[in-house]
């Protein structure tokens, strides 16, 4: 009984050492100071246990895969984000030339309305003023030409040049023959004689 509780005492004995051993090496590996694979794949091929070194290389090819196309696809996101980000601000550029070229667009309108209502006036005044020309050139006929004459020598010698003028036009479109020659015999030398310079347009710059 002393021998065989003495073989008891060493087997359980080595039993204890092999699960120091055992724990020490994987508290080692948990630390990162060894590889304890090795080691433990020597103690497991005793009992017969394969290591599962292939199937823990496959996860790690699996999740390498599985990184790598969450990278591939992060990198079409970011490149997308980018296109539209490059698509705004071009759209941007876009409708502040559209805008710009609008504000122009409508400063010309401007323009060409002030003109043209500009013309517009200049055109009125000189109906206008033709039409006074022809009322008074018609008023004037009538009148006795002496009485036309004197109220000719207290006006401005351009505008009784622009009454005889407009005289002559209207007697000329009626065929009838014109008072002008006749009005300006009865004018003093002087005057008859700067009328006739300004009809001809000697006097005008």
């Amino acid at each position: 009984m002393s021998r065989a509780g003495g073989i008891f005492k060493v087997i359980f004995l080595l039993l204890l050492l092999a699960v120091v051993i055992v724990g020490g090496i994987l508290w080692f590996d948990y630390l990162g100071i060894i590889d304890a694979r090795q080691p433990l794949a020597l103690v497991t091929g005793l009992f017969g246990v394969e290591p599962e070194e292939e199937l823990s290389d496959e996860a790690d090819s699996l999740w390498l895969l599985d990184e790598e196309r969450l990278k591939k696809r992060q990198q079409a996101v970011d490149l997308q984000l980018e296109e539209i980000r490059v698509a705004q601000e071009d759209q941007q550029v876009r409708k502040n030339e559209l805008l710009q070229w609008a504000e122009e667009l409508s400063e010309r309108e401007k323009a060409v309305s002030e003109k043209e209502n500009s013309l517009n006036q200049a055109l009125d005044l000189y109906d206008n003023k033709n039409a006074n020309l022809e009322q008074t050139a018609i008023y004037w006929g009538g009148m006795a030409p002496k009485d036309a004459v004197h109220i000719m020598d207290n006006m401005d010698s351009l505008d009784v040049v622009d009454i005889l003028r407009t005289s002559e036009r209207l007697a000329q479109e009626a065929g009838e023959s014109s008072l002008v020659a006749y009005w300006i015999s009865l004018m003093t030398p002087e005057r008859a004689a700067e009328i006739q310079r300004l009809m001809t347009g000697d006097g005008e710059d």
